[in-house]
């Protein structure tokens, strides 16, 4: 059966933001539309570019006043759709969640070599994070430094799948995978072998770039010397778009 011609008129829809009438493509997301406005809305997990997982929420939001929150990465706009991102309710939501992942692994900024460049410390001061209610579950994670350019430091993973989302989706190689249930989950390249016996990484260094963490960085770099570079992700998805 051949597939459905592509969609190539697509409406515009006019909706509510923090109070802001604004207009945007009934193909979109919140968390695009919000971008698009300079609306700030955190996640983890999203990046332009790669496809959607919703797994990190902290981008959720408040839709029509309803009980439920939605994951604004996930939910596609719609006429006279009121949407509310900055609410108390979600604040507190937002803290929570962050101190959840402090609580979770053992990110230690002061000795990171992506302190100053980190994706969780930023959202951590802005949702006001300055110390953790949870206690910590101090399990000790592997570093995987097998690799000759990369390393991993699994210790300072939050679980967002943009290394295996951009190895699959742009590289094309899927080494990285996640394996395990609940706490116990982690990356893995290759069915858990060591990064540097992989067969299929092309060493293109896409996953170190898109890392939100110390978690994967290069060899040899110090405190706070691991800056990402994520440009090329919005580059390509550019051009996907024109093809």
């Amino acid at each position: 059966m051949p597939l459905p011609a592509p969609q190539t008129n697509v409406r515009v829809v006019t909706l509510t933001i923090d109070g802001q009438d604004l207009s945007a493509r009934e193909d979109e997301t919140v968390i695009e539309v919000c971008r698009e406005n300079k609306i700030p809305i955190p996640s983890l997990c999203w990046m332009d570019g790669l496809s959607v997982v919703g797994a990190c929420r902290l981008c959720v939001v408040e839709v029509d006043g309803g009980p439920r929150l939605q994951a604004a990465c996930a939910t596609r706009v719609r006429e006279g759709m009121s949407v509310q991102t900055n609410t108390d309710k979600l604040q507190r939501y937002r803290r929570t969640l962050v101190e959840l992942l402090f609580a979770e692994r053992n990110h230690v900024c002061a000795v990171c070599v992506s302190n100053g460049h980190c994706e969780l410390q930023w959202l951590a001061q802005k949702c006001g994070v300055d110390h953790v209610r949870m206690p910590y579950r101090n399990t000790g994670y592997r570093v995987d430094s097998s690799h000759e350019m990369f390393r991993v430091d699994h210790n300072r993973c939050v679980l967002c799948t943009r290394c295996v989302r951009v190895c699959d989706e742009i590289e094309g190689a899927h080494t990285w995978d996640v394996m395990g249930r609940g706490s116990g989950c982690q990356v893995v390249t290759d069915l858990a072998k060591p990064w540097g016996e992989s067969d299929s990484c092309t060493s293109c260094g896409k996953c170190v770039q898109v890392c939100p963490t110390g978690a994967l960085v290069k060899q040899g770099t110090s405190v706070g010397e691991m800056v990402k570079d994520q440009q090329f992700l919005s580059i390509l998805a550019r051009r996907r778009s024109n093809r």
